[in-house]
């Protein structure tokens, strides 16, 4: 099989600490997960392209599934990201891009992927992006890119992944799919830094205007009351798309700030983005605790420190990018 990074092993590959085990949430989403170990595997430091998380919003119902913007990519590393269009075979047009040294970043269905075993494996069908490193359609075999991590796959998981399990007569597999050139040479260290302060101050311009966690807080215990009527695995998704994707963006944010410049106000700015994700974390534990006791007044106050650092956070950044 070619591969696109030919030396990696699944069974030996080391995930980039942004996935240690000892952070606050050592998972994010898929979509970030993913490009952080593509960048990993590429020898590039995926801590860059994280100034787009000062941007996150309170979205009503959710917090921003927070992805990274594919200009940031092409800026930071000239990494260039295009839509594949699946006309024919699927597995076809994944091979012709590994032949060509490109990644492909395929929607597929966590349902067929052993990594997500005691989450969705075997059984629930989910949706989720996957890098390709490594395909052979003859020997059914998969080396890919998801979450934190790199992972083999075979048999009937990959007949699963591409459709061939659908019954007679069912539309054909054409999952969304993206394409990654990459740079025929590594940007330039003092050069990425450069680029990612220019980029951090344009997404400060874009930070909402009003606090997003308050804006949470408003009505968090009533979307926790209703939940709470309703099958226990729903406050798993719903845990996931706010308390989750609140904190884990904010512990990226504070990766990011200290990445970017070892100085006193960027330690200030990475503190302030640890509370909000501990915060999140607290209040994940007890969001469980008041759908089990349908008690859900305490929820009120339970995001007060993440408000007080979001507020400092916005402070601090828009009194040094104006």
């Amino acid at each position: 099989m070619t591969a696109v990074f030919p030396t990696l092993d699944p069974a030996r590959y080391q995930p980039h600490p942004l996935h240690d085990a000892e952070r606050i949430w050592p998972e994010t989403n898929c979509y970030v997960d993913l490009w952080i170990e593509v960048l990993n595997a590429s020898g590039l430091p995926p801590e860059a392209m994280l100034g787009f998380t000062v941007t996150q919003d309170f979205e009503g119902d959710q917090f921003t599934f927070f992805k990274v913007p594919l200009e940031d990519l092409e800026s930071l590393y000239g990494i260039r990201v295009t839509e594949l269009a699946i006309f024919d075979d699927v597995e076809s047009h994944i091979r012709t891009q590994i032949d060509r040294g490109r990644l492909c970043l395929v929607e597929m269905d966590s349902y067929f992927m052993p990594d997500t075993r005691g989450v969705s494996y075997q059984t629930e069908h989910g949706k989720t992006t996957v890098a390709i490193n490594r395909l052979s359609a003859e020997e059914r075999q998969l080396d890919y890119f998801h979450n934190g991590g790199f992972f083999h796959l075979s048999g009937e998981d990959y007949d699963g992944l591409f459709g061939k399990l659908y019954p007679e007569g069912a539309p054909p597999f054409l999952p969304y799919t993206e394409f990654v050139k990459f740079a025929d040479t590594k940007p330039d260290a003092a050069r990425m830094q450069a680029t990612a302060l220019d980029l951090l101050r344009r997404h400060v311009a874009r930070m909402p205007n009003a606090n997003p966690v308050a804006a949470f807080a408003k009505v968090f215990p009533e979307q926790v009351a209703g939940i709470a009527e309703r099958p226990f695995g729903v406050f798993h998704k719903y845990a996931f798309n706010t308390l989750r994707q609140l904190g884990a963006n904010f512990e990226l944010a504070a990766s990011h700030f200290r990445w970017l410049e070892e100085t006193k106000t960027s330690e200030e700015l990475a503190a302030a983005a640890i509370r909000i994700a501990e915060t999140a974390k607290t209040a994940q534990f007890q969001l469980a605790r008041a759908i089990t006791r349908k008690r859900f007044d305490g929820l009120a106050t339970t995001l007060d420190p993440a408000i007080e650092a979001w507020d400092h956070i916005a402070r601090e950044l828009k009194l040094r990018f104006g």
